[in-house]
């Protein structure tokens, strides 16, 4: 599917901090103390300084601070003046200068935070959002991703923000390092740390598709895939995935489903959980081939099954169910179609179901009491009818054997057609 470049409001880029205008002292105070603000010394200095931060105009704030900051590079309020600079840039939407300033601040301040949430923000979303330049950009977000979380055990509290408020921010830039980190994981398939690092972004923002469908990618890619939890951040990407993406999206989250519990019953009922954005619903994988042919037992008299479900109840079912499909057909005649895989005079060696008749393998020995005169034996790879009696059986390799095998002059049947359910599921 395309890409889907997600517009998504980043609050913690405009912090108090990255939009406040205090403005710094003018001149040298006596006693000054170590919490004060940075001091200006040149008036003009502090004057282009104020008259650049005052402006409610976004464009003329820019204009005002990208004079200061080129006038005075070495300014005590350089921090400052950049993240002021970096907010004003996003709010005005402008997202190349704003990763540029921020770029500016990490150089500054290896440990600013707000200008690596940026950084590692932007860097993913325009990957995703198949900038040409994408393998690059989440090199660099991978970078600032892990350079972010790094640092942010470390970053203290700003003045005049709630301890609630601080952990909440502190909560969401987790997100989105890890969200960065993770993407960059799908792309090099290294899904077990792409699970590791999405299922941290995606439980802080369930809604957010972006980091959702990935982390359903990061579970299936894995070997085995893991369908409980793939599947169901499949189904949960369908219902956050944007309009135009839904049907794609669901769909590819049934099929999941369906490889995986072997049919589509259940699947509405994990898709209204997941669009309701209810608990995780665990997946029942598909039946298994014991289970498989108990069903079959149930539902159909061993009389009214065709050669391949006897084969499939009596390789795979459980011993009662062997005994039941056994008893009601063991030295009852039956008369059926197959094809010939070798013959004696007394003895025809004759795959009975589809599949060992595509894999030109015996599933049947049928025993003649006389010898059959050569003229009358059919040749390797014919199909034929005839009739047996079943005497005995062996469950692995499947081998049937009938006796008083008669040779039928009647229009030869279609063979018998082993069910799909009828194949054991794939390896879980």
């Amino acid at each position: 599917m395309k890409k889907i470049l997600l517009t998504v409001v980043l609050g913690v880029a405009v912090t108090a901090g990255a939009q406040s205008t205090t403005q710094p002292a003018q001149g040298q105070p006596a006693a000054a103390p170590q919490t004060a603000a940075p001091v200006i010394k040149d008036p003009a200095e502090y004057n282009a300084y104020v008259a650049a931060v005052q402006q409610t105009d976004a464009n003329a704030k820019i204009s005002g601070l990208e004079a200061f900051l080129a006038q005075y590079p070495n300014s005590v309020m350089k921090t400052q003046a950049l993240e002021i600079l970096m907010g004003t840039y996003q709010q005005a939407g402008n997202t190349k200068k704003t990763m540029d300033t921020a770029t500016k601040l990490v150089t500054l301040d290896s440990c600013h935070v707000r200008a690596l949430t940026l950084l590692a923000y932007f860097d993913r979303v325009l990957a995703q959002g198949g900038d040409p330049n994408a393998k690059q950009l989440l090199v660099d977000g991978k970078k600032y991703g892990q350079q972010g979380l790094d640092c942010l055990p470390k970053w203290t509290k700003p003045d005049g923000t709630s301890d609630a408020d601080f952990q909440k921010t502190k909560d969401q830039m987790t997100g989105i390092f890890y969200a960065v980190l993770g993407i960059a994981a799908v792309t090099d398939k290294d899904y077990p740390t792409a699970v590791k690092a999405l299922r941290t972004a995606v439980d802080g923002n369930p809604a957010d598709f972006s980091v959702v469908y990935p982390l359903a990618l990061a579970y299936l890619g894995q070997t085995p895939p893991d369908y409980q939890n793939g599947i169901w951040f499949a189904a949960r990407a369908a219902a956050v995935a944007p309009p135009a993406a839904q049907a794609q999206i669901e769909k590819y989250a049934r099929s999941q489903y369906v490889k995986f519990h072997a049919g589509e019953d259940g699947w509405a009922e994990v898709l209204a959980a997941a669009k309701a954005n209810g608990a995780q619903m665990p997946i029942k994988p598909a039946p298994t081939p014991a289970e498989q042919a108990h069903k079959m037992v149930q539902e159909t008299a061993p009389d009214k099954m065709d050669f391949a479900q006897w084969e499939f109840v009596l390789t795979n079912g459980a011993q009662e169910d062997q005994d039941t499909v056994w008893n009601a057909i063991k030295a009852k005649a039956v008369q059926m179609n197959g094809t010939i895989i070798s013959t004696t005079p007394t003895e025809f060696q004759i795959a009975g179901s589809s599949d060992d008749i595509d894999a030109k393998k015996a599933d049947i020995t049928l025993k003649f009491e006389d010898k059959i005169p050569v003229k009358m034996i059919p040749k390797d790879g014919a199909s034929f009818d005839f009739q047996g009696e079943p005497a005995s059986y062996t469950s692995n390799p499947f081998m049937m054997v009938m006796e008083k095998g008669r040779l039928l002059n009647a229009k030869p049947a279609t063979p018998a057609k082993k069910p799909p359910v009828h194949h054991k599921p794939a390896a879980q």
